[in-house]
């Protein structure tokens, strides 16, 4: 979190725990400050107890329901010191199975060496009648546990570390925990901890790491190649890894060469020729390359007999579904009765749906049993509603459990344990990154079939590699690409003019037509202004549309036009303060009762409990939009109901959350919203592009609204920038192909 002003220090004696979470440390204590009197301390301080002497940097904040409080954010503890500290601390229950009697009889014995005692020759502590050597030996288990605590949070508050990693820490490695981050302060750089590599290496530097150690150049290689999977990248040319790396950690290139090579002989990467380039992933990555192009290869090349009376069953179909196919359409859906894989992709208007809802009824009268998915719960949801059956996330669908070898979470189906389905239909598969297909393709038994379902001229995966586009441009799998715009779909200036940015021509932003308009905002605050006042009174009260079927997206995070600006006056329009409804600030973010919310990485190892049948299963992942059910102040609880399914965060886990009244168009692919508000001022290049423009507006299923400025709205048209991607796959079709 930034600081923006100093922070005050108060020094005290712990005089009561009001209240403490054992799950994620936070602790509310009374604190006898001296002449300052008895003050009210907040934060993240596990197994703290009275006793204690303390100096707490933090501000002051007044909390609604009790009133002036502290909020610590750096600590400092103390034992305490002295026969009658040492007696309240343990007497205070602070150490398991030790209460006021034996407290009093170990201080009456040991007088200021009772602590010592505890810790290092717990066995003396049989020298008090009635306590066996297997009850000492048990409290004094007890206080080292306790105590290894508290030196790991002295030692992330003395390294500038955030606090909350104590927990996560101590459930992951014990009373070993301080001892394993001394020894390797870059596990912290860990997606599950999320500690910024620049922080772990000045820790890892402040406790003598000398700067060219092969430890800390090895974990700078394998964090930089890490960090690029999130820049959609499989893999880095060789010279471009050294160069990154040598730039993040203040290196020469030609330094990191040993530690490279020790990697490579080690297997944690692996380095190859592809496409002209010396290349080198992780080794996780280079292997589900090699498998999804080993197995899509192996796919096409299946050619199924079709039925005999095939174009019958296809003209019963359009009978039954009341429809005449065009050409192309029944082209793709002849072609899903011949191969075992094949690619369905075309643009907005072009008769995907229809098409995919033939396949699906020829697979039926195949006899095969089908199943839908796709990368999200909200693209899920909406491919079951236009086909008419259940649809799942890849995830679900895939299934996850606890793998105890690992300690983690890995899907249920894999080639031991395949999915039952005869076949497989995958939409919005431009989403869909190359570690997601490893898995799905692994999962699937080899007589299955795979229809893979997309607009390649969306934006590419938020994870790594191409997928979708590689798999085309390879020429290397059966496709069929739907061209034609059908008349209904002609009348809708959403679909017109979402074609007209594909093809590099600027939208009519002129024409007020039924569904797409345009409004004029330079200024970027009046601009913020416009937005918050069409999804909180104008679009409700006019055109009947509630602010929960409205989506406001913007290209950027930043500015007065980003999502955070947005998110904050977006919040207080639709969800002020009020007293009785629950908040939690973490952050730049204040999270309360009613939000809409959005999490913002996968996470396996998240519990949820079905709403309705209070069923519960794992899971909550990238792009997932649910709302506050309730925030538990003093538990530091907040519960989100995602669609049904409840789950519960508490404080450590909210950086997992943003809120999405406002998200970027990134975060948006995979979904469809009644209506769709898009901020459009002038930014980064990077950032205004083609493709980004193309997906917002194909977000949008009643109605567009672009506010801002129309320069931006032509540059973001003429810029057909695609930040290349170093990916793999289509030169292993290629070469596969014999090409």
């Amino acid at each position: 979190m930034e600081q923006t002003e100093a922070l005050n220090q108060i020094d005290g004696t712990v005089e009561t725990v009001v209240y403490q979470n054992e799950e994620n440390g936070y602790t509310v204590l009374r604190v006898d400050a001296g002449e300052q009197g008895g003050i009210t301390v907040v934060g993240c301080m596990p197994a703290i107890a009275p006793g204690e002497s303390i100096s707490v940097q933090g501000k002051w904040m007044r909390h609604a329901s009790y009133g002036e409080q502290f909020k610590a954010e750096i600590i400092q503890r103390r034992m305490p010191a002295g026969t009658k500290a040492i007696y309240e601390y343990l007497a205070s229950g602070a150490v398991r199975g030790i209460g006021a009697a034996t407290a009093r009889r170990m201080v009456d014995l040991f007088g200021e060496d009772a602590l010592n005692v505890l810790e290092e020759t717990p066995e003396r502590l049989t020298e008090i009648k009635g306590i066996t050597r297997k009850r000492a030996l048990s409290m004094g288990e007890a206080f080292r546990l306790q105590m290894g605590m508290r030196r790991m949070l002295d030692f992330l508050g003395a390294h500038g570390v955030a606090l909350q990693l104590a927990m996560p820490l101590y459930r992951r490695y014990g009373d070993r925990a301080l001892e394993v981050v001394q020894n390797d302060p870059y596990l912290l750089v860990d997606e599950e901890l999320g500690v910024d590599f620049g922080v772990a290496d000045q820790l890892a530097l402040d406790i003598g790491v000398d700067t060219e150690d092969p430890q800390r150049i090895e974990a700078a290689l394998l964090f930089e190649l890490s960090h690029n999977l999130m820049n959609g990248h499989t893999f880095l040319p060789r010279r471009k890894l050294l160069q990154a790396t040598a730039q993040l950690i203040d290196l020469a290139p030609e330094t990191l060469e040993d530690g490279l090579e020790a990697l490579l002989e080690r297997g944690d990467v692996v380095q190859e020729a592809v496409a002209g380039e010396t290349a080198c992933y992780l080794s996780d990555l280079q292997e589900a390359e090699e498998y999804v192009s080993a197995r899509m290869t192996e796919m096409s090349w299946q050619e199924l007999r079709p039925p005999e009376d095939l174009d019958q069953i296809i003209d019963r179909i359009q009978r039954e579904q009341g429809i005449t196919y065009a050409p192309q359409q029944r082209e793709a859906v002849a072609l899903a009765a011949e191969r075992q894989v094949m690619l369905l992709t075309g643009g907005p208007g072009t008769g995907k749906t229809t098409s995919l809802r033939g396949v699906l009824a020829l697979f039926d009268a195949l006899g095969l049993e089908t199943a839908l998915a796709a990368p999200t719960g909200r693209a899920a949801k909406r491919l079951g509603d236009l086909c008419g059956m259940e649809a799942a996330t890849i995830h679900r669908l895939l299934e996850t459990q606890f793998d105890p070898g690992t300690g983690r979470l890995v899907f249920a189906h894999d080639e031991s344990d395949p999915l039952k389905a005869d076949a497989v239909i995958v939409d919005e598969t431009s989403m869909v990154d190359i570690s997601l297909m490893r898995a799905l393709l692994s999962a699937l038994r080899s007589d299955c079939r795979l229809i893979l379902v997309g607009d390649p001229d969306q934006l590419p995966s938020v994870g790594p590699g191409n997928l979708f586009s590689d798999l085309i441009r390879s020429g290397a799998i059966p496709m069929v690409r739907l061209t034609e715009i059908f008349r209904q779909a002609a009348q809708s200036a959403i679909v017109m003019n979402a074609h007209s940015v594909d093809e590099g021509r600027l939208p009519d932003l002129r024409n007020k037509s039924s569904d797409f308009f345009f409004l004029r905002r330079k200024d970027p605050a009046r601009l913020a202004d416009t937005i918050v006042e069409l999804i909180a009174k104008r679009l409700p009260n006019n055109m009947g549309i509630p602010p929960e079927q409205i989506q406001v997206l913007s290209p950027t995070r930043k500015t007065v036009a980003g999502t955070a600006s947005l998110n904050r006056a977006v919040q207080e329009a639709l969800n002020p303060p009020a007293a009785g409804k629950g908040e939690r600030r973490f952050g730049e973010y204040i999270f309360r009762e009613g939000d809409r919310v959005m999490q913002i990485r996968n996470n396996y190892d998240l519990m949820w409990k079905d709403r309705e049948s209070l069923t519960s299963g794992m899971g909550v992942f990238n792009g997932d939009i649910g709302h506050i059910q309730s925030v538990d102040e003093r538990n530091e609880i907040v519960t989100v109901d995602f669609e049904g399914r409840i789950v519960q965060y508490s404080s450590d886990m909210l950086s997992e959350l943003e809120p999405a009244y406002a998200i970027t168009v990134h975060k948006a692919q995979g979904s469809e919203y009644r209506a769709v508000i898009l901020a459009v001022s002038k930014g980064a290049p990077m950032l205004l592009t083609r493709g980004v423009l193309y997906t917002a507006i194909t977000r949008a299923r009643e109605l567009l609204i672009l506010v801002g400025d129309e320069e931006a709205v032509a540059q973001m048209t003429a810029n057909d920038r695609q930040q290349r991607r170093y990916s793999g796959l289509r030169w292993r079709l290629a070469q596969n192909a014999g090409g």
